[in-house]
């Protein structure tokens, strides 16, 4: 800690700080975009640049950088979360690929410290190429196919039993998962206005209602709705303030779902739920792990609800 906490690293990390808060309000206020911007060149700035400019000034050792990237992690995690920018969960989330990028940052800091090549213009030029780059192709990368993802369970119940539960159910009780302890949205209940084709479904939600109008409506096998309307995906926490930060508003977008019941015997029925989805977060790889897993316990919580009612 001697070594962090020295003059010349805290001007490097204030001069880190600013520099990626900005560039993180253009990418998301102007570009409209969480993608690549935000979640690697972002952490691999935020790891070089302390590093990189602390380094020109004063003998560095390759965990001397590590550290002093890792501090101006913890302080930029702070930044966002006491200017009201983002919550603590989503950063919770995000932090295993920002760390990764801001190590890779770091030890690329820590070499490029000492080059007589990288000079403060050549730098400077360089970050702001990579910057513009960066934010352009996430402007341009548009999510393309829409992502499935199932879950089933055995009833052992009747069909047409499991149908009734399928279309309307009664209020489920708090959840005990970890993850919805967290803010994250889950079903409460559903009901729904009429019967067959055009019928609307409402499946209800901690942070409001899916409107879910049928498009298919076969009885006792398959029910098919498009999402016309759909709540925020989950109350954010920050211990400072109230916050609601962009993402949670159109980046994760259901478009259409289903509950697809098969008649194994006369009193066994497998309970398949099918929602089908857009996540317009890049890098798409990781946050579909947090999605999918998420749509998983969503799923498990209505169709064990629905096995239980059907059961009893």
């Amino acid at each position: 800690m001697k070594k962090i906490w020295n003059k010349t690293n805290l001007i490097s990390i204030l001069i880190t700080i600013p520099i990626i808060l900005i560039i993180g309000y253009i990418s998301i206020n102007y570009f409209g975009d969480y993608g690549w911007t935000i979640f690697l060149f972002i952490p691999i700035l935020l790891g070089f640049l302390p590093p990189f400019i602390s380094g020109r000034k004063i003998k560095m050792e390759r965990n001397d950088a590590y550290n002093l990237s890792f501090m101006a992690f913890i302080i930029a995690s702070l930044s966002l979360l006491f200017f009201a920018i983002e919550g603590l969960i989503c950063i919770i989330m995000a932090s295993p690929i920002l760390l990764f990028g801001g190590w890779i940052g770091s030890y690329l800091g820590y070499k490029s410290s000492r080059s007589k090549f990288l000079n403060q213009t050549n730098t400077t030029i360089i970050l702001l190429a990579l910057s513009l780059g960066f934010m352009s192709f996430d402007y341009i990368n548009e999510p393309i196919n829409l992502i499935s993802v199932k879950t089933k369970v055995i009833v052992n119940a009747p069909i047409n039993e499991v149908w009734e539960n399928v279309i309307t159910f009664d209020k489920i009780d708090e959840p005990k998962e970890w993850i919805f302890k967290t803010g994250i949205a889950y079903p409460t209940n559903a009901t729904i206005k009429g019967t067959g084709v055009g019928a609307v479904r409402y499946c209800n939600f901690s942070t409001g209602s899916f409107v879910e109008p049928i498009t298919t409506w076969n009885k006792p096998n398959l029910l098919q709705f498009s999402v016309q309307e759909q709540p925020i995906p989950m109350n954010e926490f920050n211990p400072f303030w109230e916050v609601h930060p962009p993402h949670l508003d159109g980046y994760f977008k259901s478009y259409k779902g289903q509950f697809k019941l098969i008649s194994i015997s006369e009193n066994i029925t497998e309970l398949e739920g099918t929602t089908w989805y857009k996540v317009d977060i890049n890098p798409e790889f990781y946050w579909r792990f947090w999605s999918d897993l998420i749509i998983h316990k969503i799923h498990k919580r209505v169709l064990i609800h629905i096995k239980q009612a059907s059961e009893n």
